[in-house]
């Protein structure tokens, strides 16, 4: 069992993996890394993503058509699952005082999707009795009446042609998610822990291996100066900045993965009285070649205690790897053993390059046009435009197709199990709990197995290593249990 381990990024997924490891090895020491002089602010600021708890409710590109014109419904069921997940852990974390907050982490707001013309409206329906055949959607209502939707979604239906055909669903149990917030909130925990080290301001150099540890080189980005550690384990936790650093490792696991950065942008409702008139996250189609994470919505946001408003994201392209990155991120990233499968999904990606092309190049009134497409009377001074985050979209070498473009996370391990890096994005921040999970079974697989951590993830995860999509007696008990803890359904004032 490792002693010495090094958590390298200071956001979501390495907070959470170290709460899991100091609840599980308390004698462990552990390191943290960050580049930046706060923690959490990257993709994990509330800012730099959709905040949604991306649970499947509501996000269309979950639920993908099968070629026998049925809906693939494998995804949302295990993304939608793995949410409840994370409310239990961060309940526990609540319950325990592990997890402080000076406002809400987490709200209730519901999710919705909104669809027009006769096949979208086909999709929805089908996509709808499909999941509601499960407990865990089975709250969700479907409506093609005008009246029922104006109720839900009254700024999606002011003016809108009553004779257009659409289609809208609606979970009440949606949320809204500050994961910078949980994040600086498990960090504050780990800090106030014996054996934990973080180091802001501090960017890494270079890792490699030193006999059966791991020697990390690293830079204060203040002083200039350098200084090395041992580690038994390491998990690289950087966001788009992964990438780069498992090659560092030059382990042989990270040949033939490549990256490719996605950008975003956020309009932002600039008029209070408009605010207050949509209480939803209001999730539609992606146009053609889109990717995952350029799906459009209308969202109710709690952002520094304020509510706000927002509508996109719009695709960009820069050549960083991370909002606070270096232009120089995507050529340095290019090595002998992944331009080949770079190039090949380029071009089998045609395209998402031409969608990111005219996305890039489109002027504020053609960006404003797809707004008015979900709010028909919005008027341009309303709104301003706000920079997201980065994304990189994983290109993983493929034997028949030389490379493919990976959507999800993929966690990269070494063969000794020493080392964990997490590549990839959406569902992410939401999903994150169960990703760590799979962290711990892939790298400490013996240890996961004794009755001391089974009892401990079962503590912190009441329905660990059962199925909440097919035990709907047990959703409904840890449902409710992290509901109250929580303070969701109680919180309608801070929405008015």
């Amino acid at each position: 069992m490792p002693k010495s381990i090094t958590l390298i990024g200071a956001g979501i997924m390495s907070a959470t993996l170290g709460v899991f490891l100091k609840k599980l090895m308390p004698d462990a020491h552990l390191t943290i890394y960050e580049r930046l002089d706060r923690v959490g602010a990257e993709s994990s600021d509330a800012w730099n993503n959709a905040g949604t708890g991306h649970s499947a409710f509501c996000e269309l590109n979950y639920t993908p058509d099968r070629e026998n014109g049925e809906i693939d419904i494998t995804k949302a069921l295990k993304i939608s699952e793995s949410f409840e997940i994370s409310k239990q852990f961060w309940a526990y974390l609540k319950t325990n005082g592990d997890l402080k907050s000076k406002g809400a982490f987490i709200n209730d707001i519901p999710h919705m999707s909104f669809v027009w013309g006769d096949g979208n409206v086909e999709f929805l329906r089908k996509r709808y009795n499909a999941l509601t055949e499960y407990p865990i959607f089975a709250d969700m209502l479907f409506s093609r009446d005008f009246e029922e939707m104006k109720a839900w979604m009254p700024l999606i239906m002011e003016d809108r042609d009553t004779d257009q055909s659409i289609a809208a669903t609606r979970m009440a149990i949606g949320t809204d998610v500050n994961f910078g917030a949980i994040t600086r909130g498990m960090i504050e925990y780990l800090e106030s822990c014996d054996g934990v080290d973080l180091k802001l301001g501090t960017e890494i150099k270079d890792i490699d291996r030193a006999g059966n540890v791991w020697e990390v080189e690293v830079k204060d980005m203040k002083t200039g100066a350098g200084s090395s550690a041992k580690f038994d384990f390491v998990f690289i936790g950087a966001g788009g900045g992964a990438l780069k650093l498992l090659e560092k490792s030059d382990i042989p696991e990270a040949r033939g993965y490549g990256g490719f950065p996605v950008g975003g942008q956020w309009l932002k409702c600039t008029n209070p009285e408009i605010v207050k008139h949509h209480q939803a996250k209001v999730y539609g189609k992606a146009e053609e070649g889109a990717p995952p994470m350029s799906v459009p919505h209308l969202d109710t946001r709690m952002l520094d205690g304020k509510r706000s408003l927002l509508f996109g994201p719009y695709a960009g392209f820069s050549t960083k790897f991370l909002k606070n990155g270096s232009y120089l991120d995507l050529p340095l990233s290019l090595e002998v053993h992944n331009i080949w499968p770079m190039l090949s999904a380029g071009m089998q990606n045609i395209g998402l390059t031409k969608y990111l092309i005219e996305q890039v190049i489109q002027s504020p009134e053609e960006r404003f046009a797809a707004l008015q497409k979900y709010y028909p009377t919005a008027k341009m001074e309303d709104w301003e435009l706000a920079i997201a985050g980065q994304r990189v979209q994983i290109i993983k070498k493929d034997k028949e197709e030389g490379g493919v473009l990976k959507f999800g996370t993929e966690i990269v391990t070494d063969e000794s199990l020493s080392l964990a890096a997490l590549l990839g994005a959406s569902p992410g921040a939401s999903t994150s709990v169960d990703i760590m999970l799979d962290v711990l079974a892939k790298c400490f697989p013996n240890e996961i197995k004794t009755d001391a951590w089974q009892k401990q993830l079962k503590a912190m995860i009441p329905s660990y290593g059962k199925s909440l999509i097919k035990d709907g007696e047990l959703l409904r008990e840890v449902r409710t249990e992290t509901t109250q803890v929580l303070g969701l359904e109680t919180r309608e004032e801070e929405w008015k």
